[in-house]
């Protein structure tokens, strides 16, 4: 069963727009399906995990280009980068848009060929797994703190309540979880299995396959916090230069993205660092060891997992319009903190997560602190397991966490 992917008129507007579009994201995510499902007819297809075809790539790139004329859809582009020059050749010469659909994985071995080789002819569209609206079959939209354009989304999705989003935490956002019948455990162990064998041995920065599972389960734990080098390596047994690299590699490759602090020179006081956050809670939920999302929505990580589920939602809602997540997050030496604003038009749009149902009226109490950032507050969100969306104070709406 295919889910439709919010990405499907993102992808044939740039196809319309640039000679080659490149989807890039985790394993697994769906790129390769949700290109075969807008493919035309005449549009041929070869995926490089073949070895046969990677080694023509790779070593006649001229007949590889004979043999799969253009348009064509090209698998798992990464294994073979020295197709990349001739398929700028091939375009310059051509001009036509929408010739080749690429697919790629491993964004750190990928994305310098492509800048060289192809600047100015590639769209680039990142993909994430399933958010709940293509999930639960809603139309998908930048998240907006404007109570108007939420109240009108209210028509048209699902509402949830607190056991139906544990069970979309535990289960992930990989579409296999959701489509076929199968182990969530055995799928995500498989999952793991995969990414380090396949992506992360032939890298020279890991040495160790082991250390680096290790290194991704301590990552795990700290979902939603502000990350610390430092204590990261002590717990892997690994320096702190080294748990930089390995973290790198994860944001990369899309399994862990990185907020980061908003900053400008009317701020003093507040903290550098960013925060971690999982892109996919099923995966995480797997590393750190829960077995059923109702021992996980009564955990300690409890509230940790549904910001991390909050913000992740939040980036593929902008990822899914085609858009670069405009995101951020406030805290201070005082303590003080705003989990996370959202940048547009010369406003910052600050956001509070609580699991709270009822958020109290000094929900947000916080968002005033960006009257000193110089840049016009606007409204803001208790994005929380509200029943309805509803004002809380002056400066925030209670938002429930399906209106996303």
């Amino acid at each position: 069963m295919y889910i439709k992917r919010a990405l499907e008129s993102v992808i044939k507007e740039m196809s319309n727009t640039f000679p080659v579009v490149l989807v890039t994201g985790p394993r697994q995510v769906g790129k390769t399906t949700l290109l075969a499902s807008i493919a035309e007819d005449n549009r041929q297809y070869v995926s490089l995990d073949d070895p046969i075809a990677r080694q023509l790539a790779n070593t006649d790139p001229l007949l590889f280009l004979q043999r799969y004329a253009p348009p064509v859809t090209i698998d798992e582009i990464q294994y073979a980068p020295a197709l990349l020059p001739y398929i700028k050749l091939h375009v310059d010469r051509t001009k036509n848009n929408g010739d080749f659909w690429l697919t790629g994985s491993q964004m750190f071995q990928m994305m310098k060929g492509v800048s060289e080789s192809l600047a100015g002819r590639v769209g680039i569209v990142p993909m994430q797994g399933l958010s709940i609206s293509e999930i639960n079959g809603c139309q998908n939209e930048p998240y907006t703190t404007d109570p108007k354009r939420l109240m009108a989304r209210m028509s048209h999705v699902k509402k949830m309540n607190l056991h139906d989003i544990y069970t979309q935490i535990f289960k992930g956002a990989m579409p296999a979880v959701h489509t076929s019948a199968q182990s969530i455990e055995r799928y995500y162990a498989s999952y793991v299995d995969t990414y380090l064998h396949r992506d992360i041995r032939d890298l020279s920065q890991v040495a160790d396959e082991m250390q680096f599972q290790r290194f991704l389960t301590a990552c795990a734990a700290r979902t939603s916090q502000m990350v610390n080098y430092a204590e990261l390596a002590k717990d892997v047994g690994i320096t702190s230069p080294t748990a930089k690299r390995w973290l790198s590699l994860l944001v990369s490759s899309g399994i862990v993205v990185l907020i980061e602090p908003y900053f400008n020179n009317a701020l003093k006081r507040i903290v550098k660092a960013p925060n971690m956050y999982f892109m996919d809670t099923g995966l995480c939920a797997y590393l750190t060891r829960w077995t059923s999302s109702e021992t996980l929505e009564i955990s300690a990580m409890s509230g940790a997992f549904f910001e991390t589920f909050v913000v992740s939602e939040i980036i593929k809602s902008y990822l899914n319009a085609g858009k670069r997540p405009p995101v951020f997050y406030y805290r201070d030496f005082d303590q003080k903190e705003i989990d996370l604003m959202i940048e547009a038009d010369g406003k910052l749009y600050p956001i509070d997560i609580k699991k709270s149902s009822h958020p109290k009226n000094n929900a947000g109490r916080h968002f005033s602190l960006l009257d000193k950032t110089g840049t016009s507050p606007g409204m803001g969100s208790i994005i929380c397991m509200a029943d309805d969306l509803i004002p809380v104070n002056q400066s925030a709406w209670a938002v429930p966490v399906w209106l996303i």
